[in-house]
């Protein structure tokens, strides 16, 4: 028999405290991990004024156009025809310069004179006899450029305080991205809005997937595309374009033989060399008509050969290595070789992915250079190659998030850091004019008031997050103000980078592709003006606009001038519209990134419907909640303003009634639009609100929005569904939200019947009430839960009912309150959490061997119904809304839930560890085993899964059923990308699973040398108490080991501990029946664990009645 003394509290109650210290430990983690905290934001302002109705100016009778012989002015020469063609005067000639001639009337001469600074000009001459005077090319081309430009625009080509005045324009670089080419109009894909690739590659339409690898029909399409394109771009004041490319068209001939990198017939030399062949002169178009030509990369770019040929040779990825960037050097080198009208490669170390890859080839790029000694490196490297040849290095800023270097693109301490020192002539450090992405409500970006580095600065003008380009959206008032400020700051900014058709996915928006389809004009409003603000940035704002309305749209005075109204309201609308003020004039902080200031479309046209993120906003706009709801209605009624002032125009007094439609279906779109969105905003920011308060107003106004919005978002649907200019929104996680919210009031009345029915079982359990039905399992629950120390002396013998409802009424609970947590909607959170559960206990049960499980199960169970009754608390006042609305924007809260909720999932473990002790007498050794085992197994198997899976798919299923993190995570960079988390994570902890689990295993079957005595329990404090013997076990897995180590010499019994050498000697006990092995057999004598037979164990007769001694079970040592 066993001696059995109950535990004092003492040894659980610290091991209750050190639970809840790690619970602290786990609480402080996750609220550093999601810190919610915002400051207000310095948003610019932009004021908003329309020009007067004003009549144009007749355009000058020019009949002949006469310039050098050089094929970039005779281009400008024929921008200068369009314009007069376009405003009514004959076409005229473009005629070659005679030297020494003078301009006739009707004339317009071009003549290259000395004193004139490099791109500038002066206009001479009269209105009927006109002189470009410029001292280069550069200039004169610009000249004429400005005369056809104030031509479209009906402004005076020879205005008098102009005459003779040098012009120059202001910043000396303006680059434009490649517009739409190289970009088809397919239908198909734009219609289904699924498509997020962010691949801008111009040649893909070209690829062949085998020699001779471009299709040339295809090429000739897009040099096409490409000359039309260059003359737009030159027309509107740009003198430089930034195309993709880098690797695709490079070898590495340079190392070794040649043939180090791609051996001899791979496929990517020859593919390379016939895109240099095939693309090289479409390119060099664009340098002979005056603009310079850079390509664009991602650092990594890498092929499988070229990453195989890094790691072999230079020891791996490692950006901070000079031996690593040789290769590139080399690289570029040849790059400038075969395409010597190339002037600079600009670099971008921000993002990178699969999702920017070309469909079709191996080409890839990796986000890989994230500290600022690689960044460092790079740079010096690169521009040492760059600098030889006269080339320019543009390295891009955009680094949000990534590395060390996360916060370069915004914080002026860490761009000094990463750059400060590298003053090469040859860089020039690309910024965006926005503190973060093309948002609105954001401030300057304070980086390019600083450093003395070249600095260009970088617009998008179809802008991505506020409809594509779809809406009005007039930037000018907004640019201006951007530029001003940072000419002011910063003498060393000397240019701009205008995105014309860039940025976002290429295919999720409208199909509007510059100059080629769809309602293009409406963003190369934008465009135009930068192009304008360029060269001169005290332009003002209102007259660009009203020229680009004059060139686009109609010559009538009152019909410019409504535009002019009309566009003068698009940015209120657009920023009160598409934005919650009150939240996204903060600069706000969250899983440890600083969310932009739209968050509720994310992104791009994906209306949210998670908890994260609506939770958050409302916290944040909690004191403005009516205000941000105002502006809602404010963006609808504006919309409908400008609607109503172009309707109001002639048709008659346009050029094209085609493009009056287009507008006016345009303004309609963003009226229903707006409708929609100011319905969903009233219901997720009342929804919110009630979870807040409870408030019964709150309630009814949500539920009223509810209704709006679903009438509204099925109107949109059935109009837009499917348009290709003017595309719906997706609402498919605003609707997931919206499902989840409406089951609230419902999981939360059921989470009270649960508590409560749980409580009362608890409360039945607390009750000694031997001999009724059950009360046996609901006592071993009740202390399971409370005081699991006590169940090694709990020796009821339990009914059948009692081991039934030992394991059903925990289970029940699990899985009851799991399928309330998630509102019945996320199976694959259930299935994960019951099974954790079930490997947990299963491992368990194999520690203890053949024993009785009862107990075990009663440990576990409790703890399960602990757990569970803290859930259910949680989810009792307003469900499982509430339950993340607490977690996501209540930190004091949040801390307290998460120390009582991990402590109480490590108290499993303890409570485990101490029936596997007290009750079953396992040697401490083997309860570690066990308790590793425990931990290990679950976390093992689970992940295997995961990892079989796949990561990424894996969070994508169980965020979509929860609708926890934004739905379009997972559609766009993907979750793992967003938040950091590395894939190969799920392997990394099935195999630390695994080894915790094998570790446990060893300690629980190992053996050790046989022990002559054993000793009280260390911390076994307190009076003795009763004493009995345990079931003899038969043998098992967990049973093996203690043979060894409860045995003395082979078939001794083991000493009792009142016996031991050295032990000290306890009082004589009183002793009782312990239970049976087998609750339907009969009593043996008192004090035996079993029947009469028992004592042949050790070949022996049965112990006489109240022995302290006699044969010991092999699986339960006398003492331990």
């Amino acid at each position: 028999m066993i001696d059995r003394r109950v535990r004092s509290p003492l040894l659980p109650l610290v091991a209750a405290a050190v639970v809840l210290a790690l619970g602290a430990a786990m609480a402080w983690g996750i609220s550093g991990a999601l810190g919610l905290s915002f400051t207000p934001a310095e948003v610019p302002a932009e004021p908003a004024e329309a020009a007067p109705p004003q009549d144009a100016a007749h355009p000058p009778v020019i009949t002949a156009v006469r310039v050098p012989a050089v094929a970039r002015l005779r281009l400008a020469a024929t921008a200068v025809a369009d314009a007069l063609e376009q405003r009514g005067r004959p076409r005229p000639a473009v005629v070659q310069e005679t030297p020494g001639e003078q301009t006739a009337p009707g004339g317009l001469d071009v003549r290259l004179v000395p004193g004139v600074a490099p791109e500038s000009f002066r206009l001479t001459g009269s209105p009927g006899a006109l002189v470009v005077e410029a001292g280069d090319l550069a200039g004169a081309a610009t000249g004429l450029y400005t005369v056809a430009d104030r031509i479209r625009s009906g402004a005076e080509v020879l205005p008098a305080d102009q005459r003779g005045k040098v012009v120059t324009p202001r910043l000396g670089l303006r680059l434009t991205d490649a517009g739409a080419v190289g970009r088809e109009p397919d239908v198909a894909a734009f219609g289904a809005g699924t498509d997020y690739s962010l691949n801008t590659d111009v040649v893909g339409s070209a690829l062949l997937p085998e020699a001779p690898w471009v299709d040339k029909a295809a090429v000739d399409r897009i040099s096409r595309e490409f000359q039309g394109f260059v003359g737009h771009a030159l027309a509107q004041g740009y003198n430089g374009v930034v195309v993709p490319g880098f690797l695709e068209y490079v070898t590495f001939s340079a190392i070794g033989d040649g043939h180090a990198v791609y051996p001899a017939g791979d496929d990517h030399i020859a593919r390379a060399e016939a895109l240099v062949a095939a693309f090289g002169p479409v390119l060099r178009y664009a340098r002979d008509m005056g603009m310079r030509v850079y390509l664009v990369t991602d650092m990594l770019a890498l092929s499988p050969p070229l990453e195989r040929f890094l790691e072999r040779t230079t020891g791996g990825l490692d950006p901070t290595s000079a031996r690593f960037w040789q290769v590139y050097q080399a690289g570029l080198s040849e790059l400038f070789d075969r395409m010597p009208f190339v002037s600079g490669l600009m670099v971008r170390i921000g993002e990178g992915g699969d999702i920017f890859k070309q469909p079709g080839w191996d080409y890839s790029s990796r986000i890989a250079v994230t500290t600022a000694a690689g960044v460092r490196a790079m740079l010096t490297a690169l521009l040492q190659t760059a600098g030889q040849v006269g080339k320019d290095v543009i390295f891009r800023t955009w680094t949000v998030g990534v590395g060390a270097v996360g916060d370069l693109h915004t914080n002026p301490a860490s761009y000094e850091e990463v750059l400060g020192g590298i003053d090469d002539p040859h860089l020039i450090v690309s910024t965006k004019y926005s503190a973060g992405d093309f948002y609105s409500h954001l401030p300057f970006n304070p980086t390019l008031m600083t450093g003395k580095q070249r600095r260009i600065v970088e617009f998008q003008s179809r802008r991505e997050f506020e409809g594509f380009g779809a809406l009005p959206n007039d930037l000018t008032v907004l640019h201006q103000r951007a530029l001003q400020r940072f000419l002011a700051a910063n003498p060393h900014v000397e240019g701009v980078w205008t995105w014309t058709q860039d940025g976002g996915p290429l295919r999720a928006g409208p199909m509007s592709l510059l100059l080629r389809s769809g309602f293009w004009q409406l963003y190369d409003l934008n465009s135009y003006a930068l192009g304008r603000l360029a060269r001169d940035p005290q332009t003002p704002a209102a007259w660009i606009t009203a020229d680009w309305a004059r060139q686009t749209f109609s010559d009538d005075p009152r019909t410019v001038a409504a535009i002019g109204r009309m566009m003068a309201m698009s940015r209120e609308a657009v920023t009160k519209g598409l934005y919650l003020a009150p939240y996204a004039e903060n600069s706000v902080r969250a899983l440890g990134l600083e969310p932009p200031p739209m968050m509720w479309i994310f992104e791009w046209d994906i209306v949210t419907g998670d908890s994260a993120v609506l939770d958050s906003i409302y916290a944040v706009s909690r004191d403005r909640v009516d205000e941000a709801i105002a502006d809602g209605e404010r963006a609808e009624t504006l919309a409908a303003q400008m609607r109503d002032e172009v309707a109001a125009t002639d048709p008659a007094t346009w050029r094209d009634a085609t493009q009056r439609a287009r507008l006016l279906d345009a303004l309609s779109y963003e009226v229903e639009l707006f409708r929609t969105l100011n319905a969903y905003r009233t219901m997720f920011l009342r929804h919110a609100q009630w979870l807040d308060t409870g408030s019964s107003s709150s309630y009814q106004a949500w539920k009223e929005a509810e209704t709006r919005y679903r009438a509204a978002r099925d109107a949109h649907l059935v109009r837009f569904a499917g348009d290709v200019d003017l595309p719906a929104y997706n609402f498919t996680a605003a609707d997931l939200g919206a499902e989840r919210a409406d089951r609230d009031v419902a999981m939360a009345w059921t989470a009270r019947v649960l508590l409560l029915l749980v409580l009362l079982l608890l409360l039945r359990g607390a009750l000694r009430r031997p001999g009724s039905p059950g009360a046996g399992g609901l006592r071993a629950l009740f202390l399971g839960a409370t005081r699991p120390w006590r169940l090694a002396d709990f020796d009821e013998a339990p009914s059948r009912l009692d081991r039934v409802l030992v394991i059903a009424v925990p289970l029940t609970a699990l899985v009851a309150s799991r399928l309330v947590f998630t509102w019945f909607a996320a199976p694959a959170h259930v299935l994960l959490t019951l099974g954790g559960w079930a490997l947990f206990a299963a491992t368990a049960r194999l520690a203890a061997g053949r024993r009785d499980p009862f107990h075990l199960w009663a440990a576990i169970g409790g703890v399960a119904l602990l757990r569970t009754a803290l859930l259910l608390a949680a989810l009792a006042l307003r469900g499982p809304g509430h339950y993340w609305f607490v977690f996501w924007t209540e930190p004091g809260w949040r801390a307290a839930y998460v120390v009582v909720a991990f402590a109480a999932f490590a108290w499993l473990f303890v409570a485990t560890a101490l029936v596997l002790r007290d009750r079953y007498g396992l040697p401490l050794r083997r309860v570690v085993g066990a308790a590793l085992a425990t931990f290990g197994a679950p976390l093992a198997v689970l992940s295997a899964v995961v990892s079989a899976i796949g990561l990424e798919r894996a969070l994508t299923v169980w965020n979509d059923q929860l609708a926890l993190l934004p739905w379009g995570l997972s559609r766009m960079l993907g979750i793992t990308v967003y938040l950091g988390i590395p894939p190969s994570l799920p392997l990394f902890t099935a195999l630390a699973g695994l080894l915790l689990a094998v570790a446990g295993a060893l300690l629980s079957l190992g053996r050790r040398p046989p022990r002559r005595a054993a000793h009280a329990l260390p911390g076994r404090g307190g009076p003795p108490t009763r004493s009995g013997s345990a079931p003899a076990p038969t043998g098992g897995l967990a049973d093996s080991a203690d043979s060894a180590d409860s045995a003395g010499p082979a078939g001794a019994s083991a000493p009792s501990a009142s016996s031991a050498p050295g032990a000290s000697p306890l009082p004589a006990l009183p002793r009782r029946q312990a239970p049976s092995a087998d609750p339907g057999a009969p009593p043996g004598p008192a004090g035996s664990a079993g029947p009469p037979s028992a004592g042949p164990a050790s070949g022996g007769p049965a112990s006489p009645p109240g022995s302290a001694s006699g044969p010991a079970p092999s699986a339960v040592p006398a003492v331990s």
